[in-house]
C-alpha cells in the first residue's frame, strides 16, 4: 500500500460488515435491502490500495440508520487511514437530543462530516414552501458545523441549491460539501443551467465539492470522457483545492450497469490522473489528496 503521508484519499465510500451479529442492521432493514453481502475497508483495499489509495472517508450505510458502531470501531482501528461521515436527523417525530451535541460526540471517534439530504432525496418536507431547511434542526447543525468546523455534506441535486446557498449565506463559516458533483448527469444530460447554479455556489468560500462517482453519470461507460466538460468547469469555478475525489465505492446495486467494480475504479481514478489535462500536477495532487486532508485529516 502507498506511504500514509503520500497515498490518495478517497473521499467517499460505504462500508458494511458481514458480521451482522456484531454489527445488526437498523431495525426496518433485511438482507433483501443490501447491495451485496458485505464491502469491509480490507475489499476496498484490495481493489484501490495498489492504486495508491490509502486513506478513507467512510459514509455512514443507510442500514445501519444512527448507529455508528461499525465505522467508529473501523477508525479506531487506524485513525491515521480513516475518518467518517455519519447520519444525525435534524427533524424527527421523536425526542433524540440535540443534533449539535451528536455532532460534537460523534467527532471525538473520527466523524467530522454529516450527512444532510436534499428536499428532492426522498426527504419528508418541514412545509411546502422552498425554504426546506426552515427549521431549528438545521440551524443547530449549521451552527455546530461553523464552531466545531465539522462538515455538513449534502446528498442533493440541482433543484436543492437555491435553498442550501440561502444556509451559506446565513451560516457562512460552517464548512459545506456538495456530493457526486449534485448528480448533474445521473440521467445522461449535462444541463446548462444545473452546472451554472453549482459553479455559482462557489461564491461561497467554504462549500467544497466531492467529484465523482464517474460511473453513475453521463454514458456511464468507461473510460467516462464525456463527464469530462462538467469536471473542468466545477474545478474551474471551486479551484482545485475546494474539490475533491471520491470513488462512491462500491456504487454496486441490482442491475446497475453491469458494473465491474476493480475497472469501474481503475477507470475513474484514471480519469482524473490520466485524462484530464487540464489539469497540472499539483491541481491533482489537491484532488486526490490535499484537499480531503485539510477538511478531514488535518485537525
Amino acid at each position: 500500500m502507498a506511504d500514509i503521508q503520500n497515498s490518495i484519499i478517497d473521499a467517499h465510500i460505504h462500508i458494511w460488515a458481514a458480521d451482522q451479529e456484531a454489527y445488526p442492521l437498523a431495525p426496518g432493514f433485511v438482507d433483501s435491502d443490501l447491495w451485496i453481502p458485505s464491502y469491509e475497508p480490507q475489499d476496498h483495499l484490495a481493489i484501490a490500495g495498489g492504486l495508491g489509495v490509502g486513506r478513507i472517508n467512510f459514509v455512514q450505510m443507510t442500514w445501519y440508520g444512527t448507529d455508528h458502531s461499525y465505522i467508529l470501531d473501523q477508525i479506531a482501528a487506524a485513525p491515521d487511514r480513516f475518518v467518517g461521515t455519519g447520519i444525525v436527523p435534524a427533524v424527527t417525530d421523536i425526542d433524540v437530543g440535540s443534533p449539535g451535541n451528536t455532532m460534537i460526540a460523534l467527532s471525538k471517534g473520527g466523524i467530522y462530516a454529516f450527512r444532510m439530504r436534499g428536499r428532492s432525496w426522498h426527504r419528508r418536507p418541514i412545509s411546502d414552501g422552498p425554504q426546506w431547511m426552515d427549521h431549528h434542526g438545521h440551524a443547530e447543525m449549521f451552527e455546530t458545523g461553523a464552531e466545531h468546523n465539522l462538515v455538513l455534506s449534502f446528498l442533493a441535486e440541482p433543484s436543492d441549491l437555491s435553498e442550501i446557498d440561502r444556509m451559506c449565506t446565513l451560516y457562512p463559516e460552517t464548512p459545506v460539501i456538495i456530493d457526486h458533483l449534485c448528480r448533474i448527469g445521473i440521467d445522461g444530460r449535462f444541463p446548462d443551467e444545473d452546472i451554472r447554479a453549482l459553479c455559482d455556489l462557489s461564491r461561497h468560500p467554504n462549500v467544497y465539492i466531492k467529484v465523482g462517482p464517474f460511473q453513475h453519470l453521463g454514458s456511464k461507460v468507461r473510460p467516462y470522457l464525456d463527464v469530462l466538460p462538467l469536471v473542468e468547469r466545477v474545478i474551474d469555478a471551486y479551484g482545485p483545492d475546494r474539490c475533491m475525489w471520491e470513488s462512491d465505492s462500491p456504487a454496486l446495486r441490482p442491475g446497475n450497469y453491469n458494473a465491474d467494480p476493480e475497472q469501474d475504479f481503475a477507470a475513474s481514478l484514471a480519469l482524473i490522473r490520466d485524462h484530464a489535462d487540464f489539469l497540472g500536477d499539483s491541481d491533482k495532487h489537491q484532488l486526490l489528496q490535499g484537499t480531503a486532508e485539510r477538511l478531514f485529516f488535518e485537525r
